[in-house]
């Protein structure tokens, strides 16, 4: 399934106070911010954003299992970002019971992406799979 997603676009610069709420050098919350409203107005029922210490997640609600978007800035790259869907399995467990998760997550995918495409400063917009994305890390 294709989870991660890697672009570019100087449209979501830092907040000048966002170090002051995740570590240093990491930022999101304006991409975090668009994504949100976005994907509201393609009926996927968004929740609080909150932030961890790598960036800023959308939690999306879900019945059965945790469904959320991490959002985060490439360190390396001015305006580079990756956003990634978990769960990434096409499978999670719960109290013993395997959950199918492919369905759920692809729709969030396709709504995803179209928010993606319609900002026009978003560009290079490349979609992988978590094993595509992290054997390129290896």
């Amino acid at each position: 399934m294709l989870t991660y997603v890697e672009f570019w676009s100087a449209e979501f610069p830092p907040y000048q106070s966002e170090s002051d709420e995740i570590n240093p050098g990491r930022f999101g919350k304006r991409l975090a911010e668009y994504l949100s409203v976005e994907l509201r107005g393609r009926g996927e029922p968004v929740g609080k954003l909150f932030t961890e210490d790598w960036g800023w997640v959308v939690p999306i609600e879900n019945a059965g299992f945790d469904l959320w978007i991490g959002v985060g800035n490439y360190e390396d790259y001015p305006d580079g970002f990756l956003c990634f869907i978990e769960p990434h399995a096409e499978h999670v467990r719960k109290f013993l019971k395997k959950i199918p998760t492919r369905e759920r997550i692809e729709v969030l995918q396709r709504n995803l992406d179209a928010a993606l495409l319609a900002h026009a400063g978003i560009r290079e917009i490349k979609w992988s799979t978590h094993e595509e994305f992290n054997r390129r890390g290896a």
